[in-house]
């Protein structure tokens, strides 16, 4: 019998992130390479990376296209849009999910998965933004870093 018997079991946590990263190199921009994946009772329910436009072109392929204002690149649909879009698209039910993604969730991304029913957020690095954290709490979403 092989395995690692002496080695503990990463945690569900730690499981998940990984996975999000494993997502996330699917992504096609090259500022932020984020991959997200919703979970619920410890099974996967959705993922999504960040991506153009469905049947436009990449930034890989074409460059970033950088507004101004904000600094960011508004070729792409970020990670958790994509991974919420999937859900949607195959009819899964996000309620009570949570949420594994390798960037801290911009402020559209966040409303967007509390307005989805995810009930949990835990990611990996911070956002240059920092997270709003006062906007989770008051919806009663966890949010934690990893």
């Amino acid at each position: 019998m092989g395995g690692r018997m002496s080695e503990p079991r990463v945690s569900w946590d730690k499981y998940f992130i990984q996975l999000a990263h494993s997502v996330s190199e699917r992504s096609t921009c090259k500022r932020a390479s984020v991959g997200c994946v919703l979970v619920r009772d410890n099974r996967i329910i959705s993922t999504g990376y960040v991506g153009s436009i469905r049947g436009l072109p990449h930034c890989i392929d074409v460059g970033c296209e950088i507004d101004p204002k904000s600094g960011g690149c508004v070729r792409t649909v970020h990670a958790e849009q994509n991974a919420l879009i999937q859900a949607c698209l195959h009819g899964v039910d996000t309620s009570g999910a949570t949420a594994y993604t390798t960037l801290s969730p911009c402020y559209v991304c966040l409303k967007l998965l509390i307005n989805a029913g995810v009930v949990g957020i835990v990611y990996d690095k911070q956002y240059r933004i920092a997270p709003r954290f006062d906007v989770a709490m008051r919806a009663d979403v966890s949010l934690t870093k990893i």
